[in-house]
């Protein structure tokens, strides 16, 4: 056995192939991306510009400059903030475990974060709030987003005032870009009369990639969004030769990508290590993976990822409940599976896609996760905006029983962190 192991040992003469290859001046699948970094006027100036873009005070004047309602809205937060209206930790603890200090006999080296997807919306995120405050839950540490990009900045600032408001809350958060190969560029997508096509992943062909880091730098630089949703290989490996270059892009690989088996993990960690920078750290913060993944895949997964020393750097995004229609056979829940995992497995997020399936399912408009690409007018035509809230809703209420059932087991979460003191 210890013989067979040593054929697969990847000789230096190959990764110096590698090398030569990725270095090679006339290799014009790299020299594009070098290109446009160049256009942006290298790593340097687009860091600084995604620093400024940011920044606090500048999202709140381009709301003001204008107009937009939402900036009131962010205010609101903040205030709610810092008059500790958000219920703290230690009132959470005593009422869901009778225990005031109970934070301090939690497993806190494998917090689990408590995700929510997607949020389409700003105004839900106030709703969102508005709730916990009244009923003493708590806010996610994490929001995933799938929102049309373009729309969002043409409505009311949705882009900057979400920006805003996850600074105010103390959550990370990810836009998913427009480049998806699915803006009819791509023969095989055209809506689910041809899902058949997404049978060899979702499609970014021919020069998407490019697009995508266009567009990438384009809202790195002017909104700020350091995050974003990755769903082709080809993009991977642009957003680890954007980094690798010095660029501080970060992405998480979507559950579309299909990672369900530990050798599918292995080649995505096995390429994030390969071009992590000289500190270690890599663009792949989150990956999601397959709703199929069971937690011996997860347990076999967390031995890779320590391996190559990414424990503390890439986050597996799990599924707990998905939309009712559209993407999962129902019902389907993970929480106990969770619970069970969490306890051995560090750096983990709990995505809350859907309502608990019972409640989800007896909604009179159950979530469907197709209704993500609907645009606003749509929506708003077809009278599901209300509708459509009452479903994130009810995302949220699942993550607090995901919650509550973690910190029961001795397990703890990350939540909002400024919220919850």
């Amino acid at each position: 056995m210890s013989d067979l192991r040593q054929l697969l040992t990847i000789s230096e003469d190959r990764l110096n192939e590698v090398n030569a290859l990725l270095t090679d001046p006339d290799n014009e699948t790299v020299g594009r991306i070098l290109e446009i970094v160049d256009k942006y006027g290298g790593p340097e100036e687009i860091n600084r510009k995604a620093a400024e873009a940011r920044g606090f005070d500048n999202l709140m004047s381009r709301l003001n400059e204008i107009k937009s309602p939402y900036a009131a809205d962010v205010e609101w937060l903040a205030e709610q903030r810092d008059k500790g209206k958000f219920v703290s930790m230690a009132d959470y603890y005593d009422r869901m475990l009778a225990d005031h200090d109970a934070g301090a006999k939690l497993n806190r080296e494998n917090a689990v974060t408590l995700e929510i997807s997607a949020l389409q919306f700003f105004p839900w995120l106030i709703s969102e709030a508005r709730q916990a405050i009244e009923n003493k839950e708590l806010m996610p540490g994490r929001y995933i987003r799938v929102r049309n990009m373009k729309e969002q900045i043409e409505d009311n600032g949705d882009i900057l005032a979400t920006a805003a408001a996850m600074q105010v809350v103390g959550a990370s958060y990810v836009e998913t870009l427009d480049t998806k190969g699915t803006d009819g560029s791509n023969i095989h997508l055209g809506g689910p009369e041809t899902i058949t096509g997404y049978f060899g992943g979702i499609g970014q062909p021919n020069g998407h990639p490019y697009q995508w880091i266009e567009e990438y730098l384009h809202y790195y630089t002017t909104y700020g969004v350091r995050q974003v949703l990755n769903i082709n290989t080809g993009t991977v490996l642009a957003a680890y030769l954007l980094h690798k270059l010095g660029v501080d892009n970060e992405f998480k690989i979507s559950v579309y990508m299909g990672n369900d088996n530990p050798l599918a993990i292995l080649w995505t960690l096995m390429t994030a290590r390969l071009f992590a920078r000289e500190d270690g750290t890599t663009s792949l913060i989150g990956f999601n993976l397959s709703n199929s993944a069971d937690n011996g895949t997860i347990r076999q997964a967390a031995k890779l990822r320590r391996a190559l020393g990414l424990e503390k750097v890439v986050r597996f995004e799990h599924h707990i409940t998905e939309t009712q229609k559209s993407i999962v056979i129902q019902p389907y829940n993970r929480r106990d599976e969770l619970v069970e995992v969490a306890k051995e497995v560090p750096n983990i997020a709990a995505k809350h896609e859907g309502g608990d399936p019972e409640v989800d399912a007896a909604r009179q408009h159950p979530s469907d996760i197709l209704e993500y690409f609907l645009p606003k007018e749509e929506i708003l035509s077809q009278g599901l905006m209300q509708s459509l809230e009452r479903n994130y809703l009810d995302k949220h209420d699942a993550l607090n029983r995901t919650a509550e059932a973690l910190v029961k087991a001795g397990v703890g979460v990350v939540c909002a962190r400024y919220l919850h003191k």
